[in-house]
C-alpha cells in the first residue's frame, strides 16, 4: 500500500486513537523533508564560499608576492566580502595564508566557516548547520628574457618617431624593472639595427668576427694608383689592410642560411662568422642580455636614426642574443624561462649584404620569422606609420601580437601594452 493511500485511511479513520497516532508519525516525517530543504540551503550557501574563496585567491595570486601578511589578510578579506554576500550565512570566517614551497614558487590558501539556522531541522533537534570550503591557488614566478629589436634607420627621424620610441622604451623597461622579483630573473637586450647591426668595437678581438671582406675593402696598395685589393694585387702590388682597430663595431649578414638562424659561431668555420663591415652609418652598438637597468636606459638613450633598412639582420641578431650557443651563449629554454622579441620599424627592408630588391630582402625576414617562432620564441611586431604589413603580421606569433601604430605618439600605449603582457606572462597558475 503506498504510504499517502494509507495516510488517508488514517485520516478519515474516525477511531479516537488514530489522531494522535498520525500526529505522531507525522512529526518525524515533516522533520526528515525539513531536513532536506535545510541542507540544501546549506549545501548552495557552501558552494557559494567556495565559488568566493576560489575567485579571491586567483585574484590575490597576481600581486601577493609583493605583499605584506597585513596587506594580504585585507585584501583577501575584501575580495570574499565582495563576492560571498548570502544573507543567510551566519558567523562569517575567512583565513589567507600564503607560503613560499620553493625559490619563485607560491602557495595561497584560504579557508572560510559560517553558519546557517535551519527552518525545519529544529524538529529534530538541530538548530544550526555549520559549513567550510577550502581554497588553494599555487603559481610560480617565470623568468624573462626579452630582446628588443629597434629600427635606428635614418627615417625615424622623421614625425618624432625615435624621441617617440626612446620614451616609450624608457617606459617598458621601468615596468619589466617593477615586475622583476629577484636580480636576473628578467633579463633584456637591445638591438639597434640599420643595414648592419653595431656588435661594438670591444669584440675587435673576438673569434667570432671575421676580417676577410673588412680587410679587402679597408686598406692601401704599395702603389697609390690602386685603391682596392682586387686591382692592387692583380697588378702584383703588396695590399696592406687597415689595423683592425680603425673598425667602427658593424657587422653585415652572415652567409645564407646562417643569415637566418641561430647557427652556433665555429671558431675556422667562416661561414658561421659574423662579417666585419664598415657600414658609412653604423647604428648605436648593440647591448647584450642584462639586468643593469641604468645601463640599458644609457643604451635607448644613445640611439641615433642612420642608414638603411635589413629587418632580417636585427631580427637573427636578436634570435642570437637569446640562444643558448656561442658566441652569447644565452639560458637554455626551461619551462620557468620565457624567450621573446619585440621587433619595431617604420619602413620596408631595403638593403642587405646581397640586395637592394625588397621581396628578395623580405624572404629572408620571413625565414629568420618562422626560424624564431620554431624556437619557441615569443614574436611581437611593431610597424610604425610605413613598412610591410603582410610581411609583419606573418612574423608575429599570433594576430594579437602585431601592432599597427598609425602616429608616433602612439608608441607609448603600444609599449605599455606590451610591457604588460609580458609582466602577466611571468605569472604561471
Amino acid at each position: 500500500m503506498h504510504l499517502m493511500a494509507l495516510f488517508r485511511r488514517f485520516a478519515t479513520n474516525r477511531d479516537a486513537g488514530v489522531a494522535p497516532m498520525l500526529a505522531l508519525a507525522a512529526l518525524p516525517l515533516f522533520g526528515f523533508v525539513g531536513a532536506a530543504v535545510d541542507f540544501s540551503r546549506a549545501a548552495s550557501t557552501r558552494t557559494a564560499m567556495q565559488a568566493a574563496l576560489d575567485a579571491s585567491a586567483l585574484m590575490l595570486s597576481k600581486d601577493a608576492s609583493s605583499m605584506t601578511a597585513g596587506d594580504l589578510t585585507q585584501k583577501a578579506q575584501t575580495y570574499f566580502t565582495t563576492l560571498f554576500t548570502r544573507p543567510e550565512a551566519l558567523n562569517v570566517q575567512v583565513t589567507t595564508n600564503m607560503t613560499q614551497p620553493q625559490a619563485g614558487s607560491y602557495l595561497i590558501q584560504m579557508t572560510g566557516s559560517a553558519s546557517v539556522n535551519t527552518l525545519f531541522s529544529r524538529l529534530l533537534g538541530q538548530s544550526v548547520i555549520n559549513l567550510s570550503a577550502k581554497s588553494e591557488v599555487s603559481w610560480g614566478i617565470k623568468k624573462l628574457n626579452l630582446a628588443l629589436v629597434l629600427d635606428n634607420t635614418g627615417s625615424m627621424a622623421q614625425n618624432q618617431k625615435m624621441t617617440n620610441l626612446k620614451t616609450a622604451a624608457h617606459n617598458l623597461l621601468t615596468t619589466l624593472q617593477n615586475a622583476a622579483k629577484t636580480p636576473g630573473d628578467i633579463k633584456v637586450a637591445i638591438v639597434p639595427f640599420a643595414t648592419d647591426v653595431n656588435v661594438g668595437t670591444g669584440n675587435v678581438s673576438a673569434y667570432w668576427v671575421d676580417w676577410t671582406d673588412w680587410e679587402a675593402a679597408n686598406g692601401k696598395c704599395s702603389s697609390t694608383s690602386y685603391t682596392s685589393k682586387s686591382t692592387c694585387e692583380s697588378h702584383s702590388k703588396v695590399w696592406t689592410p687597415s689595423a683592425h682597430s680603425n673598425w667602427n663595431g658593424c657587422v653585415y649578414d652572415r652567409d645564407q642560411n646562417n643569415d637566418v638562424t641561430n647557427t652556433p659561431t665555429v671558431a675556422g668555420a667562416p661561414a658561421t662568422l659574423f662579417r666585419a663591415h664598415q657600414a658609412a652609418n653604423c647604428p648605436t652598438s648593440m647591448m647584450p642580455l642584462s639586468y643593469d637597468w641604468t645601463a640599458l636606459n644609457s643604451k635607448i638613450d644613445a640611439m641615433t636614426p642612420t642608414g638603411n633598412t635589413n629587418v632580417t639582420i636585427g631580427l637573427d641578431m636578436g634570435f642570437q642574443l637569446l640562444s643558448p650557443v656561442e658566441p652569447f651563449n644565452a639560458p637554455q629554454p626551461a619551462p620557468d624561462l620565457d624567450k621573446v622579441i619585440v621587433i619595431l620599424t617604420d619602413g620596408m627592408n631595403t638593403q642587405n649584404r646581397w640586395s637592394s630588391t625588397e621581396s628578395t630582402i623580405d624572404a629572408r625576414t620571413q625565414k629568420v620569422c618562422d626560424n624564431i617562432k620554431a624556437a619557441n620564441i615569443k614574436l611581437y611586431t611593431v610597424r610604425v606609420l610605413d613598412g610591410d604589413v603582410t610581411l609583419l603580421q606573418g612574423c608575429a606569433t599570433k594576430p594579437s601580437m602585431y601592432y599597427d601604430v598609425q602616429q608616433a605618439s602612439q608608441l607609448n600605449a603600444v609599449f605599455t601594452s606590451i610591457a604588460q603582457n609580458l609582466a602577466n606572462l611571468r605569472i604561471a597558475q
